[in-house]
């Protein structure tokens, strides 16, 4: 079976020092393709690189997430901006991502606003699908998210509310999970709510998980196949018919050719 994790940080400074024995890890699970989220410019410079380290293994996604907009000067938006205009054309970037808005940060609630419209702005002007981060105001972005015309849209590591799922789904938007299937009743009750036409596998790494199997452990691609296991389970389907179908909505949604 081939497995994709459609949504990792591979960038991220807790990698750094390990990203060989994760990318090694990875083939070794048989996961094939994974995009990698980028969070500011340098970790979109970063991800740029391990395009070209790992090609047809890492793709990526270049953007600003909302917490690091308190952090953003005016000149490294910019920056930023550019910086993604100069890859048009280029076959590793196939997402804008990974952006959006966090309830958490309210104070800074104006500028996440605008960080995200120019990302946003930037996917049309690009003609990219994009990441998109939503925690605690899924149901203000799938309101917004019509008025731009985006690619496609891909609602990452979506937990609630529960009743927001049917709109995204009506809308064609795309829903990834991640090792918490495993383990969560919120989430797996998405997981049985979401057509398998619209659902990827994701490990959100390096963000790490506590509960068994994966406690302890360094999240790394090799989760996937924990996590297609699960979701064949809560589906009730094969698992080689639930990895052909991640391959292909991979394919599909980000415009990419597995090898």
């Amino acid at each position: 079976m081939k497995y994709v994790d459609a949504h990792i940080h591979l960038s991220d400074e807790e990698y750094a020092s390990c990203v060989d024995e994760v990318i090694a890890e990875a083939k070794t699970a048989n996961v094939v393709a994974t995009v990698s989220n980028s969070v500011d410019l340098k970790t979109s410079k970063g991800n740029l690189a391990l395009v070209e380290r790992y090609p047809g293994l890492v793709y990526v996604a270049l953007g600003i997430h909302p917490w690091n907009v308190q952090m953003l000067t005016d000149k490294e938006l910019e920056e930023t901006i550019k910086f993604i205009r100069e890859q048009q054309g280029n076959e590793g970037v196939v997402a804008i991502g990974e952006i959006g808005l966090d309830s958490k940060y309210m104070p800074i609630w104006d500028r996440q606003m605008m960080v995200f419209d120019r990302m946003l702005h930037l996917a049309e002007e690009l003609n990219l699908p994009t990441v998109v981060h939503s925690r605690g105001v899924t149901e203000q972005i799938i309101d917004m998210l019509p008025s731009y015309s985006v690619k496609n849209v891909l609602l990452h590591w979506f937990s609630n509310p529960i009743s927001a799922l049917p709109r995204a789904i009506d809308k064609g938007y795309y829903i990834t999970e991640g090792p918490t299937a495993v383990y969560s009743d919120g989430i797996q009750d998405v997981v049985r709510k979401v057509p398998l036409d619209k659902l990827m596998t994701e490990t959100d790494g390096p963000v790490r998980y506590f509960r068994p199997p994966f406690k302890g452990a360094k999240t790394t691609p090799a989760f996937i196949p924990t996590v297609v296991k699960t979701v064949a389970e809560l589906k009730g389907m094969d698992g080689v018919d639930v990895a052909k179908q991640m391959a292909t909505n991979f394919e599909r949604f980000f415009a990419v050719k597995l090898n």
